[in-house]
């Protein structure tokens, strides 16, 4: 798989604001494990390699257990994660699976048990910020570090 283009350099003024929301995401107080866990999490439902393998290594770095990473993706079916945190996977996936039909209240509900109004809408855009990411990546094939190449 080749990548089809370099967004960075075909489009560098309409990525600035994004770097900068990107940024305000990172700094809006909500736990660094949880934005690493739920960015991770939208990266599978959106089968990106790239953000997958970033958030993956970002997680790892920062004292997330290998364990919890391999986990994400069967989060459901594994009591390593919080209910904080279940609520914040619910969330995303709902908020990355829009196209499934409207996040139901019930869902809201609950997540409003886990997070504040104001958390909420840092956790929605923090959502909306790694799909956007995701987006890009997808459509122009950013291909992840490689260290070799399977044969």
């Amino acid at each position: 798989m080749q990548p089809r283009l370099n967004y960075w350099k075909a489009a560098p003024e309409i990525l600035k604001p994004v770097v900068a929301l990107n940024e305000a995401v990172e700094q809006s107080g909500l736990e660094k494990g949880l934005l690493h866990l739920i960015k991770l999490r939208a990266s599978q439902i959106n089968g990106c390699s790239f953000c997958v393998d970033m958030h993956s290594r970002e997680a790892r770095r920062d004292g997330e257990s290998e364990r919890r990473i391999n986990l994400v993706a069967a989060w459901r079916e594994s009591p390593l994660f919080t209910d904080r945190e279940r609520a914040g996977f619910e969330w995303t996936e709902a908020v990355t699976k829009l196209s499934n039909g409207p996040v139901e209240d019930a869902l809201f509900a609950h997540a409003r048990e886990h997070f504040s109004e104001e958390e909420l809408v840092k956790l929605t855009v923090a959502v909306s910020m790694i799909n956007i990411w995701n987006r890009l990546c997808v459509s122009f094939r950013t291909i992840h570090p490689v260290e070799r190449v399977a044969a």
